[in-house]
């Protein structure tokens, strides 16, 4: 017991030394709104939240965190696999698959959104604030933690007061939500940050993969350039709002971004300080005879006589005094009436209105034409601007807002209006759902439901006249290659079926004649899955014929109605032509001589 006490002591002394650094040191890159006395503790003024950030913006929630500051000394940035034991226990490195998990996700963040310039050692800093870098990297090898990662729920008992979400499907909680997973992340905000970080088809807060880029495309919102120290610090309070919360994750940071190693899963060492821990207060007793009054410079109380000295003589009874006069009655005083309660625009909304958006289709890869429209009403259906709507895109869909985010924080304006942002169809088809809320008060949201169609084209053509004409038993020697458009525009990624029919009037497959080949080169002679490239382009296979001779029909469709017939044609080879005997031109004859005999000699 007096050996925990004593290294309790001396923790105590580190962490206060190392406060008092992190502090200085963020005071002088001015971190917003830092106060400290001079033994670099935070004042109660670090606690008023930010104006940019609150519990139903955060990503956790503002649930409870890590308090536990690095070292003072620099981290050695030698790998040290296979030997854990020869660090300090807060030197004990990253785990080698939650480090894997933070890389990838910068090398994602980094193509996906160049201008946020996210460093994996911001998600390395949180994670090690928010769950220890996953309990000391308890994860298995697709990046899973080994038991759920749960805070406590938000029932508003010294918490935020967060209502179930979720049905308890992450959490387990159907009455209120808890912070799930490596990053801590609430149901409610993984319904609309939640991304699959290792290609295994689904988003999952407990896999430290797919937590890792969530909470980077999270951070990255906003347009916010984490190079930036201004951005950089409201992304972070956008993550939990709170400055000694910055003031933790900006010593990590600063700590990693000095040199890291990597050490094997499981072998981390989870911190210690909880933001939720009941600090140490000070005595309250009673005062110890003799003690100093505040204010005073005299024992509050005489001294006790010292053993056999005389005894002090004793005080003079007061003279009883005069009876006063008995005083009037006072009038009652009015009772004080209590403040008034300020009330914002966002206390006084009672609904959401759909302010005229119908028939949201587009073609897959196209921009809706169509913005989502949400307006704030009171009871009375009064319209309520400046209030804050979230819209959020849902279901299993791939579309979003233009920038690439699955939501979209809007203000209403004096209308009591708020104009989403474009919304761009993604790659798969079907049905999906934008819903809005409003940010900060219990409202039922709004759903707006929208379609993404397959690609069309109206149109298809050769893009050459050559005639396709092969012998029996051979090959064409062309390929068909044809464009297609769409309202005279290339059409890309169109899908087109190509078909050997039978005839113009009878569409379905011919038995004989030219015909493809499969991967196993078999003859087929219907072709799916092909689509048109970039430019609306596509060439199909070679094509190859049978022994049967004759003019055969190709068929090409599209989605949207675009057809086009292509003729093809199998003929014996033409023989060489023989020479005709009767055009040949006889063989010259001698020419009979012209000129005169000459006569025999007498």
């Amino acid at each position: 017991m007096a050996a925990h006490f004593d290294r309790r002591l001396r923790k105590a002394a580190v962490t206060t030394t190392v406060a008092a650094v992190v502090v200085a040191a963020l005071s002088a890159s001015q971190a917003p709104d830092v106060t400290a006395d001079a033994h670099g503790r935070q004042t109660t003024a670090d606690k008023v939240p930010t104006p940019d950030a609150s519990s139903a913006e955060s990503a956790t929630g503002n649930s409870p965190y890590y308090t536990d500051l690095p070292p003072l000394n620099s981290p050695s940035p030698a790998p040290t696999i296979g030997t854990p034991a020869s660090r300090g226990p807060a030197e004990a490195g990253i785990p080698a698959t939650v480090l894997d998990a933070y890389k990838k996700a910068e090398s994602e963040l980094r193509r996906a959104k160049p201008g946020c310039n996210l460093p994996w050692q911001l998600l390395a800093a949180i994670g090690k604030v928010e769950s220890g870098q996953a309990r000391g990297g308890k994860v298995d090898a697709q990046g899973n933690t080994l038991g759920k990662i749960i805070g406590p729920q938000l029932d508003g008992n010294g918490f935020a007061l967060i209502k179930d979400t979720d049905n308890g499907v992450y959490d387990g909680n159907s009455r209120y939500d808890n912070a799930v997973g490596p990053m801590q992340f609430i149901p409610s905000t993984w319904a609309w940050a939640g991304r699959d970080g290792n290609a295994d088809g689904k988003d999952d807060p407990n896999n430290i993969y797919d937590a890792a880029l969530s909470a980077g495309h999270y951070l990255c919102r906003n347009g916010w350039d984490l190079s930036v120290q201004a951005d950089l610090n409201r992304a972070i309070l956008s993550y939990n709002n709170s400055q000694d919360y910055l003031h933790t994750v900006l010593s990590w940071l600063e700590h990693y971004r000095k040199g890291t190693h990597e050490i094997p899963d499981g072998t981390g060492t989870l911190p210690v300080g909880r933001s939720d821990d009941p600090g140490p207060s000070p005595s309250t007793g009673p005062k110890a005879p003799g003690a100093l009054a505040p204010g005073s410079t005299k024992p509050s109380t005489p001294p006790e006589s010292a053993p056999g000295s005389p005894s002090p003589k004793p005080p003079k009874p007061p003279k009883p005094p005069k009876p006063s006069k008995p005083s009037k009655p006072s009038k009652p005083s009015k009772p004080t009436p209590p403040p008034p309660t300020t009330e914002t625009p966002t206390d006084t909304v009672h609904h959401l209105e759909n302010a005229g958006t119908a028939g949201l289709t587009a073609i897959a890869g196209d921009t809706f034409a169509q913005k989502i429209s949400a307006r704030a009403e009171t009871k009375a259906g009064q319209s309520v601007g400046k209030v804050r709507i979230r819209f959020t895109v849902l279901g299993d869909t791939d579309a979003t807002f233009t920038g690439g985010e699955k939501v979209a924080a809007v203000t209403t304006n004096a209308s009591g209006v708020a104009v989403a942002p474009a919304l761009v169809a993604g790659e798969k088809t079907g049905a999906f759902t934008v819903r809005a809320t409003v940010i900060g008060r219990t409202v039922a949201g709004l759903d707006y439901r929208a379609t993404v169609t397959e690609r069309v084209a109206d149109a298809l053509a050769r893009t050459g006249d050559t005639p396709l004409t092969c012998t029996p038993g051979g090959e064409f020697a062309d390929q068909v290659e044809v464009k297609a458009t769409h309202k005279g525009a290339a059409a890309d990624k169109v899908a087109v079926t190509a078909t050997l029919v039978k005839s113009v009037l009878d569409p379905t497959e011919s038995d004989q004649g030219p015909y493809f080949k499969d991967a196993a080169g078999k003859p087929v002679r219907t072709l799916t899955g092909l689509k048109t490239d970039a430019k609306g382009l596509l060439k199909l296979p070679k094509l190859y014929a049978d022994d049967t001779t004759g003019t055969f029909l190709l068929r090409l469709t599209t989605a949207g109605g675009a057809a086009l017939n292509v003729q093809l044609k199998v003929a014996e080879a033409a023989p060489e032509p023989s020479p005709d005997p009767s055009t040949e031109a006889p063989e010259a004859s001698p020419t009979p001589s012209t000129e005169p005999s000459t006569a025999p000699e007498a």
